[in-house]
């Protein structure tokens, strides 16, 4: 404690106890403390230290801390900030990353904290006027990255411009933007965020804002306003000067030890081993487009020191000072990247490092008057279920898929797999939430088909529903919920499981209600009760759960040590629930009698340590792609992201360690589900930071203006975003200069299965209910589908979407070749922008050869029509019957708010 008390800057004390970030420049060889309105602002002559705090809010904080190194710093600057870094360091528990940022060349993760970016500041820092010397004038920014935005002034030159960038010229009364033709939308939109920030912070929101075309000279007053501060228009450089050749990343690496005079020597080998790195010395590790220096916990703060200085001396030599990054690592903080150079690392690391480092501090900072703060309890997720909530379950076999009966949706069985449709409503408008649920006992052609099923049905519902593929075992917590009381059988009925099974000759179990069963029981209450069916043996125990081991007409229930009162409670009703006319045996664990281990074949041992499910921390948040023709899979994480970095043109990823979404900008290139799906599969194999995902975790697919709150309690989210018409770059710039943008709901994106004629022709055996109906009303009998099978030409592709519709009643499938369907894709922008009941009568015009009677279009019709829009049945009634049934013209109707007309629907049995 006294070490601390006397080798630490006395500005380090309270620091890391709140989340968030502090800053300090380094000013007459003393730290100053940056106050959060001049956050983002570096001066080229100064270096600053950055302390990036993230409270977790199950294991020990995460400490990121950052050195800032101006180009026009002195040296005595630059050595005190690596120096401070380490102090820094040592008075948070030396449980902290250091980077090392170079002005020009700063790290993204770096650049995220400063939204919408850093605009280093020409001269020194002053704590009395904050720039010596600063005066206003024109200047010519150029503007790079599309997720992250690197701003740099050049030369207010024509020559400065090309065509690859996006460049800002500021002046007195206007903000220009110009955009090289070859720039991307994204690149764009970001570059506008700076565009505004330079409008409040520069301007304080009184200058004008003008953007440039690339090659637009005349017929434009912005235009040639822009091209007269050059001296009036003339072409730019075809090639941009300014490009640089991306580094790619090597795979790579030489490991060098320190010694306590700074020497470098070489370990002499490639092969790399974590047995390597021994805990009294540091080592370097250079991946020469990144140089990692790694300390030993028994190191002292001077070795570090000398080592971290050994380092940098070594990219000066090399001449990569300022385009190689340099990241500092103690022992037991190794990020994802420094790990993949060893063939050899532990999976997951000890969290008795951070904790004991975290005890120290927490101590010091106790005896000096501070306080670190709670961390808060997890969130709930928001609630989105309701009485109206409508569930559907399919059993597949094959090409066939076999809608269930309500009571058969709450058994399922461990060798086949289902596909479960949930349709709640949540903000008042109807979403869809679609599960492939992947039995552990499966067979994998049943699982492909999964899939492809589940690919039609999304199909059908225009790509609005959430995609979701689980595997049993690994459910997320809010599957269960929708069945309320849930039980899963061993066994299966597939055809193709039962031609395994037969090839096993009994090696396998399966549920026979003459034999006995044991059940684990799981749940929270009685709205999440599940009983799983288990092997009947002692070792399929728990003690963190109860179980219940059926026999006959009799039964034990088995309470575990560990177990709770809730889960208690939840047994009592399961077991009521399996078998109402069961009289129990409650037995506790350690007073069991001889029959009950008789019945699982003996006693054994079995697992008796609390089971604990894995907790979201912090999420990760990945661009993806993969080039056509190779399936290798890049991922770039956006670090410190926001609602912003969900631009409809990507494909992104968001890892929440225990399940990971998948989600799909309307405006991006891909164009079915199962092909974002199979990018989310990649990148489960990929595990790229280690945390132990498989293809076994839970995968989301997530369209566009149809994200579930499970995914947007992520973000601080605001869901006019969401739902915005155009680009990114077209989005941002209507926000700029003031413009009302649409708001309205998309449609859904125009996905479809990969294979639209496989799907058509796999959909066309499967027997399901042609008129289900919504809350929970029982789909029709056996008899009424094989009568409509019978009557439906199955065989014609132009009645493959009308089959789609007959199988997925709930959908909201249109017929292409519906004019209906053709005008209201086609017009979507065009009426969100114009008086939507005149939008509306259009549609309506063009329906008047369309009408059917009320009785017809009933939801629950037992004489349904089909080919039509089953979102607006109600368009499909003459003038007359509309206004008996609903007491208002059609015109008035639509005037009304979306959540009036559904009502009316539903009550009418038309919704």
């Amino acid at each position: 404690m006294s070490r601390l008390n006397k080798d630490i800057d006395s500005a380090f004390h309270g620091v890391g106890t709140k989340s968030g970030l502090e800053i300090w420049c380094i000013y007459n060889n003393q730290l100053i403390s940056i106050s959060k309105s001049s956050f983002g602002k570096f001066h080229s002559g100064n270096a600053y230290l950055v302390l990036r705090t993230f409270l977790r809010k199950i294991e020990s904080p995460q400490y990121d801390i950052h050195y800032w190194l101006g180009n026009d710093a002195n040296e005595v600057d630059l050595v005190l900030a690596s120096d401070k870094a380490l102090e820094l360091d040592a008075a948070l528990g030396c449980c902290t990353v250091q980077y090392r940022e170079v002005q020009g060349q700063e790290t993204e993760k770096f650049l995220s904290y400063f939204k919408p970016c850093i605009i280093p500041v020409e001269g020194k820092f002053s704590p009395k006027t904050g720039l010596v010397g600063e005066t206003y004038q024109v200047i010519l920014l150029r503007c790079k990255g599309d997720h992250v935005v690197r701003v740099k002034e050049v030369p207010f030159l024509r020559s400065s411009l090309n065509h690859d960038d996006v460049f800002i010229l500021d002046t007195a009364s206007k903000v220009f933007l110009f955009a090289g033709c070859n720039s991307s939308t994204q690149e764009k939109a970001k570059a506008l965020e700076v565009v505004e920030y330079i409008k409040d912070n520069k301007h304080d929101g009184r200058c004008e804002v003008a953007t440039i075309e690339d090659g637009k000279f005349s017929g434009d007053s912005d235009s040639g306003e822009f091209w007269s501060f050059f001296g009036g228009y003339a072409p730019i450089p075809k090639l941009s000067s300014s490009t640089t050749q991306e580094q790619t990343q090597t795979t790579c690496a030489e490991l060098f030890w320190i010694d306590t005079k700074g020497n470098l020597h070489p370990t002499g080998t490639s092969s790399l081993d974590k047995d390597m790195l021994e805990k009294n010395k540091c080592y370097m590790l250079d991946c020469y487009s990144e140089v990692f220096v790694w300390m030993g916990r028994a190191t002292s703060l001077t070795e570090r020191k000398t080592s971290i200085s050994s380092s940098e001396e070594f990219l000066r030599k090399e001449g990569r000072w300022t385009t190689t990054s340099l990241v500092l690592l103690t022992e037991g903080l190794e990020n994802a990247r420094f790990r993949s150079f060893f063939s050899k690392w532990p999976q997951t690391v000890e969290s008795s490092l951070y904790n004991e480092g975290r005890e120290k501090v927490a101590a010091m900072f106790k005896q000096k008057g501070y306080d670190v703060d709670e961390l808060p309890d997890e969130e709930d997720e928001p609630l989105y279920t309701n009485c109206r909530d409508t569930l559907k379950v399919w059993r597949v076999d094959g090409d066939e898929v076999s809608i269930l009966s309500i009571p058969d949706q709450t058994k399922l069985f461990s060798g086949d797999c289902y596909i479960v449709q949930y349709k709640y409503t949540y903000n008042e408008r109807t979403e869809h939430l679609l599960y492939v649920w992947i039995g552990c006992e499966s067979i994998q052609q049943d699982r492909a088909d999964a899939i492809t099923n589940a690919s039609a049905i999304v199909g059908s519902t225009k790509g609005e529903s959430v995609l979701c593929h689980i595997y049993q075992g690994d459910e997320p917590s809010r599957f269960f919920p929708m069945f309320q009381s849930l039980v899963v059988f061993k066994g299966g009925l597939s055809r193709r499981y039962k031609m395994f099974l037969a090839e096993k000759e009994n090696e396998m179990e399966e549920y026979n209600e003459n034999k006995a069963s044991l059940f684990r029981v799981e749940g929270t209450s009685p709205r999440n009760m599940q009983a799983i069916q288990v092997n009947l043996v002692a070792t399929s125990l728990n003690s963190s759960y109860s179980y219940i081991l059926q026999y006959g007409a009799s039964a034990f229930t088995w309470i575990g040590k560990l177990s709770s009162d809730s889960d208690h409670d939840v047994l009592d009703r399961m077991l009521y629930f399996l078998d109402t006319s069961c009289q129990p045996i409650y037995i506790r664990e350690g007073n069991e009698p001889d029959t009950f281990w008789d019945l699982l074949g003996g006693k054994s041992e079995y697992p008796k340590e609390r089971e604990m499910r894995k907790q979201i921390e912090e999420p990760h948040l990945f661009t993806c792609s993969c080039s056509s023709g190779n399936d290798v899979l890049k991922v770039k994480e956006i670090y410190n992201f926001v609602q912003d970095d969900l631009t409809t043109e990507d494909v992104l990823l968001l890892d929440c360690q225990s399940e990971v979404y998948v989600w799909i900008g309307l405006n991006s290139n891909i164009k079915s589900k199962q092909e974002a799906l199979t990018l989310g599969l990649k990148f489960l194999e990929m595990d790229i930071l280690e945390e132990g995902l498989t293809v076994r975790t839970p995968l989301y697919v997530v369209t566009e203006g149809h994200e579930p709150p499970f995914f947007t309690r992520f973000f601080e989210w605001v869901p006019e975003k969401a739902n915005m018409h155009g680009n990114s770059f077209e989005r941002k710039l209507a926000s700029l200069k003031g413009k009302k943008t649409s708001t309205k709901r998309s449609s859904g994106s125009q996905w479809r299965p990969q294979s639209k004629d496989n799907a058509s022709r796999d959909l066309q055996s499967r027997s399901v209910s042609s008129n289900g109906s919504e809350r929970g009303v029982s789909p029709c009998s056996s008899e009424k589908l094989s009568r409509l099978s019978s009557t439906e030409d199955m065989t014609s592709s132009s009645n493959s979407t009308s089959v789609v519709k007959k199988l997925f009643s709930e959908s909201l499938l249109v017929d292409p070749s519906d004019g209906l369907a053709r005008q209201e894709s086609s017009s979507k922008s065009d009426i969100s922008n114009q008086n939507p009941v005149g939008g509306i009568n259009r549609d309506l015009s063009s329906l008047e050869s369309l009408t059917y009677s009320y009785k017809q279009l009933r939801v629950d019709s037992q004489e349904p029509v089909s080919n039509i829009d089953a979102t607006r049945r109600e368009a499909y009634l003459t003038e007359k019957e509309f206004e008996e049934r609903f007491g208002m013209a059609k015109s008035e109707f639509y005037a009304l708010p979306k959540w009036k007309q559904n009502k009316l629907k539903i009550s009418l049995h038309l919704f």
